[in-house]
């Protein structure tokens, strides 16, 4: 009509910010100090109980598995913390800079007096154990807060968790490889140094993570969390009432708890079944290396046929390998490489498509209403934190039903069938069962799609 004026274009929605590949390594750096924390009690822990303090492999297990309780309690504690800070300030920091203290929880944990032995010395390292636990959180709870609070699509989170996966993983090769080598002496001293060292490392990686989490949030913009007073147990309620988070969470408590009972068993399986504990160095790098150029094509996966999917491909091809494993020294050394090789590219996947998805599931829960993601996270990593003390723990209880003998002073000691049997049905067998209920609990997700920037 005459006089009407003429509609107003509609403004096109502004494409969700990238993050710059500067800021995501500066970022991802504090993902070493990480790797290194998981790796070595994860990895040497067990081992450094039973075979240079003397203490029983069921003190042990009780010794790795007990200060996760306090963290099933902490963490989602400090997720809703976090979130309160968040509030406040408008970033994360204040919990973070609390992380550059592990360090020191790192060099005592293994830097036990001399006189201390047995029960004496689980009691040692448990403490630290917890303190150490709980800088750890202060750190990774709001860290990996990080992706879910930019304001970035369903595929740059997938990016985001793909850098921190390379650097976790140069973190988890580091150690794994590192630590051990300085180690091969099994005396206390070699221990000592060992975490001396690497603490040192921790530290570094924390300070560089701290300047890169400043410049992701400037740059990718904040999502404040809801300003709606809640408490921890109702933030807990809330993550757990969400199916899809649910189903997510109950499969990486299987995940978990299988990836670091076969960091824990490995010392084991590599002296006792090949009878060359040398090879355990050899056989992390067989297993974390291909996580190094395993993320970007893992990312391919992921936008090919999607997030769910590749992490049920992720979770079968572990299953398999680890049956395989079965066969023990008839498969030879050169053939256990190739298969722990594929095992380590399956963790690449593993890691990186959970992860990924933690986000995904906060925003389809900011969509509903609800913007909690430090609660979220918290849950995630006390979830975490159970399947990195109850993986070492299951496999401490397997060896002690099949009678294995614990020793000091890192000298070996005769073992009986029954452990023999024990030790390599812990690191096959199990695994294959565990991965198998992350699979029953994983196809029961059903938010693999874009879910909003």
């Amino acid at each position: 009509m005459p006089g009407t004026p003429a509609p107003r274009p509609t403004a096109e929605p502004a494409p969700a910010p990238r993050a710059r590949a500067a800021d995501l390594v500066t970022y991802s750096t504090g993902s070493i100090g990480m790797g290194v924390w998981v790796t070595v009690p994860g990895l040497l822990l067990l081992y450094f109980l039973t075979h240079t303090l003397g203490v029983p492999p069921f003190l042990a297990g009780l010794t790795l598995l007990l200060p996760k309780i306090v963290d099933v309690v902490v963490h989602p504690l400090l997720g809703t913390l976090s979130d309160r800070q968040a509030r406040r300030s408008g970033h994360r920091g204040g919990l973070l800079r609390w992380g550059l203290l592990l360090g020191v929880a790192m060099a005592a944990m293994f830097s036990v007096p001399a006189g201390l032995s047995g029960p004496a010395a689980a009691l040692w390292v448990g403490g630290w154990f917890i303190a150490g636990n709980l800088l750890f959180a202060c750190f990774q709870v709001p860290y990996l807060t990080t992706p879910s609070d930019l304001r970035v699509g369903y595929h740059e989170r997938t990016r985001i968790f793909m850098f921190r996966m390379l650097f976790l993983t140069s973190g988890l090769l580091g150690a794994g490889v590192a630590a051990p080598a300085l180690v091969a002496s099994g005396g206390r001293g070699d221990y000592s140094r060992m975490a001396l060292l690497l603490a040192v490392a921790m530290v570094v990686s924390c300070l560089v993570a701290l300047a890169g989490v400043r410049r992701l949030v400037g740059n990718c913009g904040f999502r404040l969390p809801d300003g709606r007073a809640h408490t921890a147990l109702g933030d807990v309620r809330i993550a757990w009432r969400d199916r899809d988070f649910r189903a997510l969470v109950l499969s990486y408590l299987f995940t978990g708890t299988t990836t670091h009972l076969f960091l824990a068993a490995l010392p084991f399986y590599t002296e006792y079944v090949f009878a060359d504990g040398g090879l355990t160095a050899v056989f992390m790098g067989a297993f974390l290396g291909p996580a190094m150029v395993a993320g970007p094509l893992w990312l391919r996966v992921s936008r090919r046929i999607g997030k769910q999917r590749g992490l049920l491909l992720s979770q079968g091809v572990f299953i398999a390998g680890s049956l395989v494993l079965l066969l023990g020294e008839l498969l030879g050394v050169a053939a256990t490489v190739a298969v722990v090789v594929a095992l380590g590219t399956a963790f690449a996947g593993l890691q990186l498509f959970a992860f990924s998805m933690v986000p995904d599931a906060v925003a389809a829960a900011e969509a509903r209403g609800t913007a909690r993601a430090g609660a979220y996270t918290g849950v995630w990593t006390a979830t975490e934190a159970t399947g990195t003390a109850i993986g070492p723990y299951l496999y401490s209880a397997v060896l002690a039903a099949g009678g294995f003998v614990s020793t000091a002073g890192g000298h070996g000691v005769a073992q009986p069938d029954s452990a023999l049997t024990a030790l390599l049905a812990g690191f096959t067998v199990v695994p294959a069962v565990l991965m198998a209920a992350a699979v029953w609990f994983q196809r029961r997700y059903a938010l693999d799609r874009p879910a909003g920037p």
